[in-house]
């Protein structure tokens, strides 16, 4: 009777009591196949959570989601949590995964993932052969997302079946908390099932997006007196009484798999369900859990104990082979072990590939777990950390053992442990990899590896809790006898830590006090390198001119030979520009830093001095130059997976050349873009701040005020003050916020405060931060003196630093503040120089306001040519404040809007091209008019359009020509 029964009971009998659960799973994979067909799915119909205590049914959901989506021609990827292998990185995403790119060999493997094989091939498990590569967690996720959603449109339809989630590691529910809520663009369901009383605290990101979810988690429960009384009368018959079948419900609780194993158990005995039977029942269900169950396990023999505690130990799917040499017993007994336990439902053979065993359920594997004797289990746990590793299993298997085991000086346990931390790293999985390594300190290592192990913690830490990474370095340094290279390392990640903690000052500290230390030049100059950089990065530096004149007389010595020595230039570029020197200095010192190459991903420098060089560019009117740097170090970030808080500054900061450029809905797209990713990475605090900033600036010129607000108040932008130097200044950009809203006062308050701070510094330049000209704008009603006053000394330091974009900028502000007839030559002269330019943007501004004072002074004719080029500008830029304007002059005036003459378009007309050719070439605006046959003025507006499309002034234009196209004929 018992072998039939076990075949209907698990098979063939329909779910009691979820008909809830199933309408719901049918339902959902009717609209994925129907998907496939472009019919699209109801909202959050990817997705399907079913939630409850342990014993509800959910596996049997899961189960029955399984066959239901095969018989639909769907493809099925499933996975499992475990207890004990919680610890695992990326365990329930390797199980998903690796039986579908199992089925591709090599070369088929490496075509499908492409250029996001060694970012994900760690996580995944697949062979590394770039065993430096370290990418960030960010970049694994997004290499994951690449992977599942080429998956699903490759093997369409496809069902995630996720059982256990409870258990799942927090690397895999961290992606999935990422993923999920993008599976309503792909040919995907995912069917999930955990216990929400047991989700760990790391989970409450895949718990939000469950709870929030359309359909919200199916919450199961028990089942009624009536369905366990079907259970009971399956098994025993259809005698059984109902007294006997409600006591059955009352021992049971309704608990669907404790009524199942029951109902087998009354099969196995015989039971008939009469009311004397009763006490039988209630030891037979005394033995489905707990202590019935072990002394049950105990009455199969003493191997077969031993190899039950071998199976819980292993955990999960388990190799029979490895159970039987951690149970010291043989493939005989082995072998009748496992056919005892299979006949006590207490082992099954796995759902995944290979020929695995694992626990029926996994109630039964934890009680089995905890009863192991505290010494058997830690011996055996012991046991398994050597016989994984033979096995072939890899580090991070044998670790995951080594962890419940006590310390004992074991060189071979430090061994394993930081190997598994590399593993972990190179998975991108920081957490997991400082578990190991916190447990290989306490092991603890040999003296003379103690540094080394300390630093690499310390950076297994540097993502997610940059303040232990700083605790940890500084231990480090106390030990004896450092290697040079390893403690110049040590030093500058403890810099970098502090710095991101927002300790500059002593980041800058710790790297002076080592340059006086180091016997070796290059480390000395490398360590002078990171002293200034932490310096000129902390906004409260006690002696910045100073410290500039140290900087500049190191950097007059050096040629660039070796990377130190381009670093001091390109920290002496970015300090020459924000003091406002000649641009001729900074940019000299800037093409010397990059004549050897300076890469954004060398784990040992950062990518601060790269990125400001790259900046410097900007500043001094070569935005595409500065494009073309931003566009190669974001391609090595993406190259390296780090996609996380540098690509988020580095997007950010593109958007913000772009915006310079007055490129300014791609330009607020990348800002947008760059904060999404910062707000993904944790203690990506900086990146948020560079992006906010940038974003706002992009808005208001845009005419977007409110939105801007908004954006101020979501991130509490403008209340707190970095103390790190971001740009553009927050503090100046708050200000223009103010200003946009007409508070005046309190804006003239920030910059008068933002002009003490940066005057101290000697830090004078208004291409940089424009406080001079955003104050004389913030006075202009109410002190008009003292706004022209500050103008005038704003148009001075621009024309000291000699860059048009920012003469024509100040001029222009000068001409607003100054108004009246006086005003009008400072607005041509503010239009002439920014023609000069590539500033899109501030040219719009200029000729608007030109053109209104033109307007008010009657000169309407003249007027109205510079407002429809005012207007044509700003329509093509995108700056719809500053073409309503445009719009509402041109109304006053009595005029009405013209259609714009020309298309927006990047692409240089022939007789652009021929004259930025000539000019490239040196010869005069005359020589090129008669050449070209054009008036002067005619050549002069080709050479503003092509100062415009190629993104730089006449300086850089002839090494901007050899890569930018041709006009197509």
């Amino acid at each position: 009777m018992a072998p039939g029964l076990r075949q209907s009971l698990t098979e063939h009998r329909p779910l009691l009591e979820r008909h809830r659960e199933l309408r719901a799973l049918d339902s959902a994979l009717s609209e994925l196949r129907e998907s496939v067909e472009g019919v699209p799915r109801t909202p959050s119909g990817e997705l399907l959570v079913f939630a409850g205590p342990a014993g509800m049914g959910k596996t049997t959901l899961v189960t029955a989601a399984r066959v239901r989506a095969i018989s639909r021609g769907c493809t099925v990827l499933s996975a499992k949590g475990s207890e004990n292998e919680q610890g695992m990185a990326f365990r329930v995403v390797r199980q998903l995964l690796q039986p579908a790119l199992a089925a591709m060999d090599e070369a088929e493997l490496r075509a499908f993932l492409g250029s996001w094989y060694d970012i994900v091939a760690v996580a995944l498990g697949l062979e590394a052969k770039d065993t430096a590569h370290v990418p960030d967690p960010t970049g694994v996720r997004d290499g994951l997302d690449w992977v599942m959603t080429r998956l699903a449109v490759k093997k369409k339809p496809v069902v995630l079946l996720l059982d256990d989630l409870h258990w799942a590691d927090a690397e895999s529910l961290g992606w999935l908390a990422s993923f999920a809520p993008r599976a309503a663009d792909v040919p995907l369901l995912i069917v999930a099932a955990y216990r929400p009383d047991d989700m760990p605290p790391e989970a409450e990101a895949i718990r939000t997006v469950f709870e929030r979810h359309g359909n919200r988690p199916h919450s199961l429960v028990p089942l009624s007196a009536d369905g366990v009384a079907r259970i009971i009368r399956d098994a025993v018959g259809e005698q059984a009484e109902d007294e006997f079948s409600e006591e059955c419900w009352t021992v049971t609780n309704g608990n669907p798999f404790e009524t199942v194993e029951l109902a087998f158990r009354l099969a196995e005995r015989q039971v008939r369900g009469m009311r004397h039977e009763l006490p039988v029942m209630r030891d037979l269900a005394a033995a489905v859990k707990g202590p019935g169950l072990l002394n049950r396990l105990k009455r199969l023999g003493t191997s077969t104990v031993r190899y039950a505690w071998a199976a819980a130990v292993l955990g999960g799917s388990f190799s029979p082979e490895l159970a039987a040499d951690l149970a010291v017993i043989g493939n005989e007994e082995a072998a009748e072990a496992t056919e005892r336990l299979r006949a006590a439902r207490i082992l099954a053979d796995s759902q995944g590939p290979g020929s695995g065993l694992e626990f029926v359920h996994p109630l039964i594997a934890t009680t089995i777990y905890r009863a192991i004797p505290s010494g058997l289990r830690v011996g055996l746990h012991n046991a398994a950390a050597e016989a994984v590793r033979a096995a072939g299993l890899g580090p991070t298997a044998a670790a995951r053992h080594l962890l419940e085991v006590p310390c004992e000086g074991r060189p071979e346990a430090v061994e394993c442990l930081r190997a598994a931390a590399h593993e972990y790293l190179r998975a991108g999985a920081p957490e997991a990899a400082r578990r190991a390594l916190t447990r290989a300190l306490r092991e603890p290592p040999p003296a003379e590896d103690r540094a080394a192990l300390l630093h690499e913690l310390a950076c297994s830490t540097f993502l997610i809790e940059p303040t232990a990474t700083v605790g940890y370095l500084q231990e480090a340094l106390k030990e004896p006898g450092i290697e040079p290279d390893l403690r110049a390392s040590i030093v500058y990640r403890l810099a970098q830590a502090l710095a991101h903690t927002d300790r500059l000052a002593e980041a800058a500290t710790v790297a002076a006090d080592e340059a006086q230390q180091a016997a070796n030049p290059r480390i000395r100059l490398r360590m002078q390198a990171d002293h200034f950089v932490w310096s000129a990065f902390r906004m409260d530096e006690p002696d910045s001119p100073a410290r500039s004149r140290k900087l500049a007389r190191l950097a007059e010595k050096l040629t660039g030979r070796g990377l130190e020595e381009r670093y001091i230039l390109g920290l002496r570029a970015w300090d020459a520009l924000v003091r406002g020197e000649p641009r001729r200095t900074v940019l000299a010192c800037a093409e010397d830093a990059l004549r050897g190459g300076m890469s954004w991903t060398d784990e040992n420098r950062g990518f601060e001095v790269p990125v400001s060089v790259a900046l410097a560019f900007m500043y001094c009117d070569q935005p595409r130059r500065a494009e073309e740097l931003f566009i190669k170090g974001m391609a090595e970030c993406e190259v390296k997976g780090w996609r996380g808080s540098h690509m988020a500054v580095g997007q950010t900061l593109f958007g913000y050349i772009r915006y310079r450029r007055g490129c300014l809905a791609e330009a607020e797209e990348l800002a947008r873009e760059g904060l999404r990713n910062a707000d993904r990475v944790e203690g990506a605090v900086p990146a948020q701040w560079f992006a906010i900033g940038i974003l706002i600036q992009i808005l208001l010129a845009r005419g977007r005020t409110a939105a801007a607000r908004r954006l101020a108040d979501r991130y509490h932008y403008g209340e707190v003050v970095p103390n790190a130097v971001i740009y553009p200044d927050p503090r100046t950009v708050y200000a223009e916020l103010l200003l946009a809203e007409g508070r005046r006062s309190e804006a003239e308050c920030i910059l008068s405060d933002v002009g003490d701070r940066l005057e101290a510094r000697a830090w004078r330049n208004p291409s940089w931060c424009p406080w001079q000209l955003d104050l004389a704008s913030a006075v202009a009603p109410s002190a008009p003196d003292r706004a022209v006053r500050l103008a005038q000394d704003a148009v001075k330091r621009a024309r000291d630093f000699g860059a048009a974009s920012v003469i024509g900028q100040a001029l222009h502000v000068e001409a607003e503040v100054t108004g009246g007839p006086a005003a009008l030559d400072l607005h041509t002269q503010a239009v002439e120089h920014l023609e000069q330019s590539p500033a899109s943007y501030e040219l719009a501004r200029a000729l608007v306001g030109h053109g209104a004072a033109l307007s008010r002074n009657s000169r309407l004719q003249d007027a109205a040519d510079r407002l429809y080029q005012g207007l044509e500008t700003a329509v093509h830029c995108g700056a719809e404040a500053v073409a309503t304007r445009a719009r509402e002059e041109l109304s006053a005036a009595g005029m009405r809007p013209l259609p714009l003459r020309y298309g927006q378009t990047d692409t240089l007309t022939a007789h652009e091209r021929r004259a930025a050719e000539m000019t490239a070439q040196g010869h005069p605006v005359t020589v090129v008019a008669k050449e070209l046959r054009l008036t002067e003025q005619g050549v002069r507006n080709l050479l503003s359009a092509a100062y415009r499309k190629i993104g730089t002034d006449a300086a850089g234009l002839a090494g901007a020509l050899k890569t930018f196209p041709r006009p197509q004929l």
